[in-house]
């Protein structure tokens, strides 16, 4: 049986990526990435797992030291809630985890699962990786891109419908 390949999620919240998408906007859409670590008063180290969220969601490009807005991340910039919500879905299902996450869900009785059947499956696939870390950036973006939704009372992960 052959493994899938799916990429590891940075620990960046979405409110985050947000916040560093309006300050390079402010800042005519481009910046220095030391620059703008200094500029956000924020560890480099964190501002770089931003920076590599939204730049898997295609929402920013980093170049050398030059970070650019891309086309979707104007886009999001100027878009409404809803809309908001609708693009970010789009780009999280371009990534691998989430493929291969909704895939095991539809596949599912009632298209859910028990939190450790996903957290096994993340462990195998990126054993490199803390899976409770990633199962709640994995979560906390697929509820914001209405993707995914958890249960607390039966500890269980669904697709949102």
């Amino acid at each position: 049986m052959t493994s899938v390949a799916i990429e590891p999620l940075p620990t960046a919240g979405i409110s985050k990526m947000l916040g560093l998408l309006e300050l390079l906007d402010d800042k005519g859409g481009t910046d220095d990435v030391f620059r703008l670590s200094q500029d956000l008063h924020t560890p480099f180290a964190e501002v770089l797992l931003v920076l590599k969220g939204a730049e898997m969601l295609e929402l920013c490009e980093v170049c050398r030291n030059q970070i650019q807005l891309t086309a979707s991340g104007k886009a999001l910039l100027t878009a409404h809630v809803d809309e908001r919500k609708a693009l970010l879905r789009r780009q999280m299902l371009k990534l691998k985890t989430f493929q291969h996450v909704v895939k095991l869900l539809e596949n599912a009785k009632d298209h859910e699962l028990a939190v450790d059947v996903i957290l096994e499956q993340l462990a195998v696939l990126l054993p490199q990786e803390p899976p409770r870390q990633l199962f709640t950036t994995l979560l906390n973006w697929g509820r914001y891109g209405e993707v995914f939704g958890y249960s607390r009372e039966t500890d269980t992960f669904f697709l949102q419908t």
